[in-house]
């Protein structure tokens, strides 16, 4: 079309006529910056209805609608698009988001460029606004801006066309320690976040075809020129109509660290497991099998080699002698998780016994809950006991020669025993019952007992039994030293006679 066939009034009206049903907004402005004409889409782009309502020119404009840019600063009245085109200036895809005063609650972005018509002189004769209602495309935008930035999840956006950082939001930067603008603009040539990848030429590759990359173990290099362990993957996108790549990352160092942690854990207890001289065996906690045993161990049963014990259970290895015991012992394991010094008869492969006392405590183990058991060999401890207790057993036929004070100090001597596996308490007997035993306590005899609580002496032979039986003990030395043991009776006045 020629200039000269635009300069005419005719053909304007027929311009219009053409330009009034585009999608894009078009308002026509004279040189003294009138507003002459808008097509509906432009209209409709300002929220009114007629040409009037955009104001008669620019300046009466700059008072209706205000105008900011996406960055969220306000454009200053001079640089509105409408008072840019009115100088002459030449521009394109300028973005503002438009708000009518009248109505702020309602707001268009629009994308605005300019057109400046001459006449056949080459002189300006009209000035053009063209704009496009980029709203949706804004709204997605800012809410991908949001959501992108907000993600915890450290990631950047590469551009594919030239392979250079466009965004990154704020977790990549706590991460790394990177600023924002170590990395906008960077290419991945200088910033590489695949350079140490696991399956580098893969992650290239994908890279380069713009196809997904696969999660796979990386190490970031820092700008403190450390480095940090994490995991990467790839994901294609289309952002402002061009291809770009989005990285995002965890972070694995916690992981990488805790990992050496256990590691040298790991290898500090096999040191010890294996160089202590004390008998250890690990056993699985579910089903006993021994995972297991130390060099110790094997000497002190007499084994040759871990071969013949490691894969068996506790119960075919057979080394606690009483099967009850055993089942006492991994019963009260369970219940409680640990036990302290129960003592065992432990048979060595030559069918010797010795007397251990055992340790134990639920670990895990390749994420599997595991016993460990420790034993010490009590042999001799056991023997010195025996033979003390036999001595005192032996003198307190009758306990009411002693004193009080003798009966509870022979009581301590007892207690440097090892702890045993809970057995009957105080309460598991009856009231008559535990009337005979505090009358026992007293250092008195079956009948002075009978005379005491008006029973016949059979009955109290019978309770006594009973007693003795309940308390897994022989004699009433015996059941008074279970007594003391346990602080009864303390308060008790002393058999008659005893200061």
């Amino acid at each position: 079309m020629s200039q000269d066939v635009l300069t005419t009034e005719t053909n304007r009206r027929q311009l219009q006529q053409i330009i009034a049903g585009l999608s894009d907004g078009v308002i026509l402005l004279e040189l003294d910056q009138t507003i002459l004409w808008a097509n509906d889409a432009a209209l409709t782009m300002h929220g009114v209805n007629r040409i009037g309502e955009l104001g008669a020119n620019a300046k009466e404009y700059a008072k209706r609608f205000a105008l900011r840019y996406r960055n969220n600063h306000p454009v200053a009245t001079d640089n509105y698009p409408i008072s840019r085109v009115a100088r002459g200036e030449m521009f394109s895809d300028v973005l503002v988001e438009l708000t009518p005063v009248e109505n702020d609650e309602r707001t268009w972005v629009h994308s605005v460029r300019s057109m400046v018509l001459a006449d056949h002189a080459g002189e300006p004769e009209s000035l053009v606004l063209i704009m496009s209602d980029v709203t949706e495309w804004a709204s997605a935008e800012q809410r991908f801006e949001k959501t992108f930035n907000a993600n915890p999840a450290p990631a950047v956006i590469c551009r594919l066309s030239d392979l250079r950082y466009i965004k990154v939001n704020q977790g990549f930067l706590e991460m790394t320690g990177y600023a924002r603008d170590q990395v906008i603009g960077v290419s991945t040539y200088e910033l590489d976040v695949l350079e140490h990848a696991e399956n580098k030429d893969l992650a290239k590759q994908r890279l380069r075809d713009g196809a997904t990359i696969p999660q796979m173990q990386a190490e970031l290099q820092l700008p403190d020129g450390g480095s940090k362990q994490v995991i990467v993957a790839g994901q294609p996108l289309e952002l402002n109509d061009e291809d770009c790549m989005l990285f995002s990352f965890v972070d694995m160092e916690l992981r990488h660290k805790a990992e050496i942690a256990l590691r040298h854990s790991e290898e500090r207890f096999a040191k010890a497991f294996r160089l202590t001289p004390v008998p250890i065996l690990v056993c699985s906690a579910d089903d006993q099998v021994v995972m297991d045993v130390n060099e110790a161990f094997l000497d002190t049963l007499a084994r040759p080699s871990s071969e013949e014990v490691l894969g068996k259970t506790v119960a075919q290895l057979g080394f606690i002698d009483d099967a009850g015991a055993r089942m006492q012992l991994f019963a009260a394991l369970e219940k409680t998780g640990r036990v302290d010094r129960i003592d065992v008869r432990v048979r060595r492969k030559d069918a010797g016994l010795i007397d251990c006392a055992v340790s134990a405590d639920t670990v895990n183990i390749q994420d599997g809950a595991c016993y460990l058991l420790v034993l010490m060999d009590i042999t001799e401890r056991k023997r010195t006991e025996l033979e003390l207790v036999s001595a005192i057993e032996e003198v307190m036929k009758d306990a009411s020669w002693f004193s009080r004070t003798l009966i509870e100090k022979l009581a301590n001597v007892k207690n440097v025993n090892s702890p045993q596996l809970p057995s009957v308490s105080f309460t598991d007997l009856t009231a008559r019952e535990r009337d005979v035993l505090g009358l026992i306590c007293e250092g008195l005899a079956d009948k002075d007992i009978a005379a005491r609580l008006k029973l016949a002496p059979n009955t109290v032979r019978n309770h006594v039994s009973t007693v003795y039986s309940k308390l897994d003990v022989h004699s009433r030395s015996e059941a008074i030293v279970w007594a003391r043991e346990r602080g009864l009776f303390s308060s008790e006045r002393r058999p008659k006679g005893q200061r």
